[in-house]
Order: C-alpha cells, then sequence, then structure tokens
C-alpha cells in the first residue's frame, strides 16, 4: 500500500519589491519547502480573495486598497490567518503611539528596570523656538520624523547638541533625549514565541566636554552614514568594544518581548533597546519595528521556518487534524537565545 502523500501548504506574501528580495531568499524557500511549506509570492494588482487557496498571508504592505483586499479576503476566508492585522501594525508607524505600548506593560521590575527616553513631540516649527515645549530635555537629543512607515524619509534622524540646532529641523517630528548608552544597542528579534537578542554599534556617548565645544546637529541614518571626520577619531572606535558590552539578562528579555506581542497583537517585530551607562540596570526601549530585517539574524531561516510550520499546524489543529507531537514545539515555550553581532556590522541607533 502507497503512503499517503503529506499535505503541503500555501503561505502567500505580499512584500514590496526591496523587501522580498532581502527577506525570500533562496534558502528559506528551499528550507520551507522540506517542511512542506511552499512559499509563494501575491500579486497585489489582482485580488487576493482570487488567489490562493492559501494557508496563511504575511505580508508588509501598505495603503487603503491593499486594507481593503485583506478585508475581502478575510471575509471570504474567516479561518485564514494573517500574519499580522493591519490595524496592529500601523500602531507602530507613529513614534508617539508606538513606545506608548511600553507603558501597559505588566512586568516586575527588581534588579532590572525598564522604560523609554524623555520626549516630545512637535507638530509646527513655532514650537522648536518655544522653551516651555522643548525646555524639560537635556540636550543632546534625537529628532525623528513622527512617521515611521520604513521609507527613506522616516529614518533620516540628527542628533541636536544644543538648541540653535533644532530651529533647521521640519515638524512633525518626536525629539527624545540621548541617552549614553556605552555606543552599544541591543537589537530583540521577536518572531512568534521565538526572541533573539543581539548586541550592534551605535551612536557613541556626548561627554559634557563634547556637548559644550561641538556646534550644530549631526544628521544621520544609520551609523555607517555618520561623517568620514565623525568616524576615524580614536574616541570613536575607543566606544565600539562590543566584545566587553555585557547582554541584558536573557529572561528579562524575553518577558518584555512577550509583554509586547501580547499587548500589540503582532507576531514579528524587533525593538532596540539601550543601557543607562548612568544606571547600569536601568533599560531603555528607543524603537520598535514591524517585520523587521530578518535575514541579518542568524539562521533566519530555520526559525522563520519553525514559525511558519507553527502557524499552519496550529490552523490544522483547529481543523480537526492534529499533527504528530514530533513535528510541533510545546505550546507556549519561549525559544531564547543570544549571539554577538560581527564587529563590522552596524546597524540604525533607532
Amino acid at each position: 500500500m502507497a503512503d499517503t502523500p503529506r499535505r503541503r501548504f500555501l503561505i502567500g506574501y505580499a512584500l514590496a519589491p526591496k523587501k522580498q528580495q532581502s527577506f525570500i531568499q533562496p534558502s528559506l524557500v528551499g528550507l520551507a519547502a522540506d517542511r512542506g511549506i511552499d512559499l509563494v509570492p501575491i500579486d497585489p494588482a489582482r485580488s487576493l480573495a482570487d488567489q490562493g487557496p492559501f494557508d496563511c498571508i504575511l505580508h508588509k504592505l501598505y495603503g487603503d486598497d491593499w486594507k481593503a483586499q485583506l478585508q475581502e479576503f478575510a471575509a471570504r476566508y474567516p479561518d485564514v490567518p494573517v500574519v499580522d492585522p493591519p490595524h496592529a501594525i500601523e500602531r507602530l508607524h507613529n513614534r508617539i503611539s508606538m513606545l506608548q505600548v511600553v507603558s501597559e506593560l505588566e512586568i516586575p521590575q527588581d534588579q532590572e528596570t525598564f522604560g523609554i527616553p524623555s520626549q516630545v513631540v512637535i507638530y509646527d516649527s513655532g514650537a522648536l523656538s518655544n522653551s516651555g515645549v522643548v525646555g524639560a530635555l537635556r540636550f543632546p537629543v534625537i529628532a525623528k520624523p513622527l512617521v515611521a512607515d520604513g521609507s527613506a524619509k522616516s529614518h533620516k534622524m540628527s542628533l541636536i547638541y544644543h538648541r540653535d540646532g533644532l530651529l533647521k529641523l521640519k515638524p512633525p517630528l518626536v525629539l527624545q533625549e540621548f541617552v549614553n548608552h556605552g555606543g552599544v544597542i541591543f537589537k530583540v528579534y521577536v518572531v512568534g514565541d521565538y526572541v533573539k537578542c543581539v548586541k550592534r554599534k551605535s551612536l557613541p556617548d556626548v561627554s559634557e566636554e563634547k556637548l559644550e565645544c561641538t556646534q550644530g546637529s549631526i544628521s544621520f541614518s544609520q551609523v555607517s552614514n555618520m561623517t568620514a571626520q565623525d568616524r576615524t577619531g580614536e574616541q570613536y572606535y575607543e566606544s565600539m568594544h562590543l566584545e566587553e558590552a555585557e547582554m541584558p539578562p536573557l529572561r528579562f528579555v524575553t518577558e518584555i518581548a512577550r509583554g509586547l506581542r501580547r499587548v500589540m497583537g503582532l507576531h514579528l517585530f524587533n525593538f532596540d533597546v539601550i543601557r543607562d551607562v548612568k544606571v547600569g540596570n536601568r533599560y531603555l526601549i528607543i524603537d520598535i519595528n514591524y517585520f523587521p530585517g530578518y535575514a541579518k539574524m542568524p539562521s533566519y531561516e530555520k526559525v522563520l521556518t519553525e514559525f511558519f510550520w507553527n502557524i499552519v499546524n496550529k490552523k490544522k489543529e483547529e481543523d480537526g487534524s492534529n499533527p504528530t507531537s514530533n513535528d510541533v514545539d510545546n505550546e507556549g515555550e519561549i525559544l531564547v537565545d543570544d549571539h554577538l553581532g560581527t564587529a563590522g556590522e552596524v546597524e540604525n541607533v533607532c
């Protein structure tokens, strides 16, 4: 008697060309296929409801047309999971609502504490010269566009040393106090129940002496885009000792990741954390990103394939067909790992 063919699962992905090029690597497609999961592109120009049939929708597209497509699809196929809901993703498109989720976390803070840097939102240019609006902030500050939609414009930021530097900015934007953090940022990747913390280079600390003698501001989108003059000094590289930077406690980071996932209702995101050099057990969350560059995460193919497998098999369980216990991780298990990024890698400071 011939063996019954194993059912294959179809995951449709709708990604912008640049995102598709970086994420849909042959290594990911091949590994997923070996597990019985076929990753196929969705044509956003055609009716989504007429494509497929799909066992899951994976997407990172925006706009009213795409949201309407998803709504129509969900109405016709309510049992097919969509990763992730547009209304949950949109909360991360505004840098104020993005970090408000941190205040909603109910996590015990004993040996380690967490929060966000002091910040204000500026909607018009007149407020930039109003000491009552920005007077509570201590310089230097980082100026960030209010909108965080992944576009090149949303990544253009400035480190402002003095109040005069504010006058060149164009609202709407967020002013966030720059906190010295040893030139190291911790990027925490979340893929469902999986949590991975890596460390990367960040902007170097700003001493009181440098603050007094430095004029103006530095524009940047990531550390590698800092001016040559700023990057060649010995002081810059002395602050970049990644090997010596202590990782935050994994259980602490995992609790934050689990809390954020619960509050936001998202499966795929990362968040950036820095450690206040003045208060060694104080951690600050400075940014949260939806569906980040997972290809930069070590062994991302294995992690994402396992996530896909769990998503489609959870659906199969709900449909009344249970996978074998050897195929699926225990529900609720948190997989935690840490990895030291290569010394040559740099990432966005926020």
